[in-house]
């Protein structure tokens, strides 16, 4: 064992004795895709693939985007998606970043300033808690989509008071209540947050999101979207008003501080959004197939796991009933994973199951009946 290693060997044969020791695995292509975040397929979409190649064609001989930003990596295309953006979510601006992770990082370590309150939903996207920890301002986590918890900490806040949330939980599955987050945002002059990130496209109009389809966008002061996920690219866009996004581009180091995204990227975003604009059956299709499964599933699920989100949650209580389930599952043609503590929280260990619009409805079926006969 090598002496410079010994702290972090530990602490791995710690993660292995606990079950819950990651590794890098391949995707086994011949199993029913269950676990991917491709919620509307367009991640394997030919005909988007090839409508983002031919439109490629146009940008001539324009591989990278050369720099920041604020040096050479800005351009016209940049500029008009950013606008096309802001004008679907139903905002002044938009900001595009190189991730979701980096775009709330961005955010939150930046807008919020020494002596104010970030009050953040406790089941909030790793990215949110970590922004707050590079702010200035204090920061601490509410009961999950618990609105009295929340009111709680509302009264103690100080200073200019920012509220954090996820649409759609990443874990969950579940909605964070978000006309009610918007009446106690308003209530105490506080900035409610929200991240798209697993709503982004499935949801409202042409894909705005939850956001747009409550019509509440002239209530949420900024809506992170990403674009990794239902729609099968890459890149995410933090959508608000005007002097917002000339703030972060004046002060948010992770958007200041790194190669631009490349032209390519900047295309795919805008075909990706024109592409679901003209399929809007896709999440129709979906839908369908998340009314399926709820359905036929008689696994007993608590009422907080009862989603009409693509996420579904199962849990199995303990890492090791959680990969061995996800291993039977494996076994009889279904990609599902495992998500372990401490991802999650120990005792509710699960399985995560992302539906799809792609997925067939014999298909969704065969999963709910193999789930009942596995754990039922």
């Amino acid at each position: 064992m090598d002496k410079k290693n010994l702290r972090i060997e530990e602490q791995l044969n710690k993660r292995a004795l606990l079950g819950n020791k990651r590794s890098l695995l391949l995707v086994n292509e011949k199993l029913i895709d269950f676990s991917s975040n491709d919620y509307l397929g367009f991640a394997r979409s030919e005909d988007l693939k090839n409508r983002i190649l031919n439109s490629y064609e146009s940008l001539a001989d324009k591989n990278g985007s050369t720099g920041s930003r604020l040096l050479t990596g800005n351009s016209a295309l940049a500029t008009e998606v950013e606008s096309e953006l802001a004008k679907l979510f139903g905002y002044d601006a938009s900001l595009v970043f190189n991730s979701g992770y980096t775009a709330n990082l961005g955010f939150f370590s930046c807008l919020p300033q020494r002596g104010d309150t970030i009050l953040y939903d406790e089941l909030s996207h790793a990215c949110i808690k970590d922004g707050s920890r590079l702010s200035l301002a204090k920061s601490m986590p509410f009961k999950h989509n618990d609105l009295a918890d929340l009111e709680r900490k509302l009264k103690l806040s100080e200073g200019e008071v920012y509220i954090a949330c996820e649409a759609v939980y990443s874990m969950d599955g579940d909605f964070a209540p978000l006309k009610a987050l918007c009446e106690l945002s308003e209530k105490y002059n506080a900035k409610l947050i929200v991240d798209e990130a697993h709503s982004t496209g499935v949801f409202g109009k042409n894909g705005a999101g939850l956001v747009a389809e409550l019509d509440l966008s002239q209530q949420v002061y900024a809506v992170v979207y990403t674009f990794g996920k239902a729609m099968g690219i890459h890149g995410a866009c933090i959508a608000s008003n005007q002097t917002v996004i000339d703030y972060m581009i004046n002060y948010s180091r992770p958007f200041i501080y790194t190669t631009a995204p490349s032209p390519f990227e900047f295309l795919s975003i805008q075909q990706a959004f024109q592409f679901l604009t003209n399929h809007p059956d896709l999440a129709i299709r979906l839908k369908e197939n998340i009314s399926t499964f709820n359905q036929a599933i008689k696994t007993q699920r608590p009422p907080r796991y009862l989603s009409t989100s693509a996420i579904q949650v199962v849990i199995t209580e303990g890492n090791l009933k959680a990969k061995s389930t996800s291993k039977q599952l494996q076994e009889m043609g279904f990609d599902v994973r495992a998500i372990l503590s401490p991802t999650v929280k120990e005792g509710e260990e699960r399985l995560r199951i992302c539906l799809h619009s792609f997925n067939s409805k014999n298909e969704v079926l065969g999963l709910a009946h193999a789930l009942n006969s596995l754990l039922c």
